[in-house]
């Protein structure tokens, strides 16, 4: 087992990181670590899965001072759901030391939230429209912020929430250090993150999973539900599916309850208490798939999934790799599954070399899952042999 960087001297942390049973940092990690704990300014894109939440957790975390009770770290996330899978990290890493942290995000009880506050936390994690309103109600404050980080910052740095971001750093002091991760970092984000830093590093990790098998099969529109069915039935137990809108995936959830196929759906109309039962079904292996639109499962964490899969055609790359990066995380093995029309294949195979993935055609063949050419030879082979 490595060791955690000269840098990181809180024993706690050294506690957390025996206990993790973590062999050695990934790459994201001993590349920020050093950095963070710098002080310098960072832009890191690097895939889903890779550890990008640690990479910034364990040097913010060493750089807190629990003698002074004051907000002194900020984590702003685009989803309900990864604001508190940060928190549960947060705490994994902070048990046992002085230090507190809180979350903060929109739709839940704000008077809890502000009763919290009062207890001092150092490490405030949490959605940018909630932390501003706190900020303006007074209740939050942020003189004494030396670091703030942005998670998912593609997600984040878009018209929705630029000018929240914007107004959230102009709370803190001209010194602050600004941190930016993301699975993918399109250029016009690196640039809208640049006005916000003071000579950031860059920092980009191989986006391509040679642990994941991409693989698609084509259908008419009409049969895909039966294609998902006739997956899940054969050799998936579970599968992260996701479709394209909430009126699809309306559609699709009555099919699958027509085919006796167990499932649950994740979207932004659902409430709290709903998202967070149809996580736990799909967790504890209740329901063989979970049907997702794209905004609900942001962020979303479900250990040791192996199967994602478009039922909907991804509207680009970067949307492709968001929904990929479900499975296949931290070096596991993931399987990520297309179902489209021909038409939506050429556009697949289009992402595909744009991503550099090896993408291979498959087909059903009395419930295992083959390869397109395999089944043509063996065409070949019966017609010859009736010859």
């Amino acid at each position: 087992m490595s060791a955690l960087p000269n840098g990181i001297t809180k024993l706690f942390l050294h506690k957390a990181w025996k206990d993790s049973q973590f062999q050695h940092l990934t790459k994201v990690q001993q590349d920020a670590i050093p950095l963070i704990l710098d002080g310098k300014d960072v832009m890191a894109e690097s895939p889903t899965g890779t550890g990008k939440t640690l990479a910034y957790v364990l040097p913010i975390v060493e750089k807190i001072d629990p003698s002074n009770k004051n907000v002194q770290m900020v984590i702003l996330a685009p989803s309900r759901e990864l604001v508190m899978q940060i928190l549960a990290v947060v705490e994994e890493w902070t048990e046992g030391s002085e230090i507190s942290s809180v979350a903060l995000i929109g739709g839940a009880n704000i008077k809890r939230q502000i009763e919290r506050l009062r207890t001092n936390p150092e490490l405030i994690v949490g959605t940018p429209g909630r932390v501003m309103e706190l900020i303006k109600a007074k209740r939050l404050k942020m003189h004494d912020v030396k670091t703030i980080v942005l998670d998912e910052g593609d997600q984040l740095l878009i018209n929705e929430h630029l000018n929240v971001i914007d107004s959230i750093i102009k709370t803190t002091l001209r010194d602050r250090q600004i941190v930016m991760f993301s699975a993918t970092l399109p250029e016009q984000t690196a640039k809208l993150g640049e006005k916000f830093m003071h000579d950031p590093v860059s920092i980009s990790v191989n986006k391509t999973e040679k642990n994941v098998d991409h693989m698609y099969f084509v259908s008419e529109r009409r049969d895909k539900p039966d294609i998902l069915r006739r997956l899940v039935r054969g050799e998936i137990e579970t599968a992260l599916t996701f479709v394209r809108d909430i009126g699809n995936l309306n559609v699709l959830s009555q099919r699958l309850e027509y085919m006796n196929i167990k499932h649950s759906v994740l979207h932004s109309e659902a409430t709290k208490r709903e998202r967070v039962a149809s996580i736990q079904k799909f967790r504890a292996g209740h329901d063989s798939v979970l049907l997702a639109t794209d905004i609900a499962a942001r962020g979303l964490d479900i250990d040791n999934l192996s199967h994602v899969i478009h039922f909907d055609l991804p509207d680009n790359a970067t949307q492709y790799t968001h929904r990929s990066g479900r499975t296949g995380r931290m070096g596991a093995a993931g399987t990520v599954m297309s179902i489209v029309t021909a038409s939506e294949a050429r556009v697949l195979r289009k992402y595909a070399r744009e991503l550099g993935i090896e993408l291979k055609e498959k087909e059903l063949y009395r419930g295992e899952i083959i390869d397109k050419k395999m089944r043509a030879k063996t065409n070949n082979r019966r017609t010859k042999k009736k010859r």
